[in-house]
């Protein structure tokens, strides 16, 4: 599906954010790009943000998605009422971040041929206890019930059954349905994004997908899973232990790795390729994608923030099918 915008939600104010954005803006990329960019986000706090880490950029203010322009940075201003350009995160944000992500909602609403991008939020401050991550806060508004988190980089992407969950919690969260699903949404996103066929492997959760308990995950719920996608002719093999999965003879060979938690797939995966990775959530009947980084907020106003990331966000929209 062809998109002709970028909406982007500015996120949590006290980040590295707008540096970032700043720092794409000012590049010979950006203006290749020919999709039109909308920030969604606090004018003013932009331009303070700009004027303390002494960048000059201007900002194309608009009313509607219909006065948006091409190679202009067009805004809609949602107000900020804090007048702290940089601090420390707290909940004092927290509606402001709402109302950016209402708004993206309810243009998306009137046009899915529409990528959205967002800023880094605060788990503990924005979403507290109510979401594991941003992936289920929009899966959540938008009554999405089967988003699936794929970290993706053109060489080698990696998918969490679970999220941003406990470890300890892991265990009873992995189930075959969940397995299935992960695998079905990613083969949609390669085929209908991509234009490929994914071949996809799957990890064990124990060390050497073995456990000296009588309950073996691998036995009772990751091999049967893959047995029943081989059934209905999907291109998944393991599962594989994880310790060792990630040598180069391996990844070669694949082009998704499905993991049972969070860090056992993405910390490989950040360690390969460093920032050139985005988070893009399947499963939403829109392009979500958000800079694999965090708010940053130790190096906020300090001019030394990696923008690799949104670089890499921006090539994967262009390149898209």
């Amino acid at each position: 599906m062809k998109v002709n915008k970028i909406l982007i939600v500015l996120g949590e104010p006290q980040s590295t954010f707008s540096e970032i954005l700043y720092k794409y803006f000012k590049s010979k990329e950006s203006s290749k790009n020919k999709k039109k960019i909308i920030l969604i986000g606090s004018e003013n706090l932009f331009h303070e943000q700009m004027k303390k880490l002494k960048f000059n950029i201007k900002l194309n203010s608009i009313k509607n998605l219909k006065k948006a322009e091409i190679n202009k940075i067009n805004i809609l201003n949602v107000n900020y009422n804090n007048k702290k350009i940089f601090s420390k995160i707290s909940s004092d944000s927290s509606k402001y971040i709402s109302n950016c992500f209402k708004l993206a909602f309810e243009l998306i609403k009137k046009d899915k041929k529409i990528v959205l991008i967002n800023g880094p939020v605060s788990k503990k401050h924005f979403l507290k206890k109510k979401y594991l991550g941003v992936t289920e806060y929009i899966s959540k508004n938008i009554k999405s019930k089967n988003q699936v988190m794929l970290i993706y980089n053109e060489r080698l992407s990696v998918s969490p059954i679970t999220t941003h969950l406990p470890l300890k919690h892991v265990t009873k969260n992995i189930t075959k349905t969940k397995i299935i699903n992960n695998v079905k949404q990613i083969k949609i996103f390669y085929k209908n994004y991509l234009n490929k066929i994914p071949k996809i492997a799957i990890l064990g959760l124990n060390p050497h997908c073995e456990t000296i308990d009588n309950f073996s995950e691998e036995k009772k719920i990751i091999i049967p899973a893959i047995k029943f996608l081989k059934k209905i002719n999907l291109n998944v093999n393991g599962p594989f232990p994880a310790d060792t999965f990630f040598l180069k003879k391996n990844i070669d060979k694949y082009d998704v790795v499905i993991g049972m938690y969070h860090d056992q797939v993405l910390t490989p995966l950040k360690t390969l390729y460093n920032f050139n990775a985005i988070n893009i959530t399947l499963g939403l009947p829109f392009v979500r994608i958000s800079p694999d980084h965090g708010p940053n907020s130790y190096m906020v106003g300090k001019n030394k923030s990696d923008p690799s990331s949104i670089f890499y966000a921006m090539k994967f929209i262009k390149n898209i099918k």
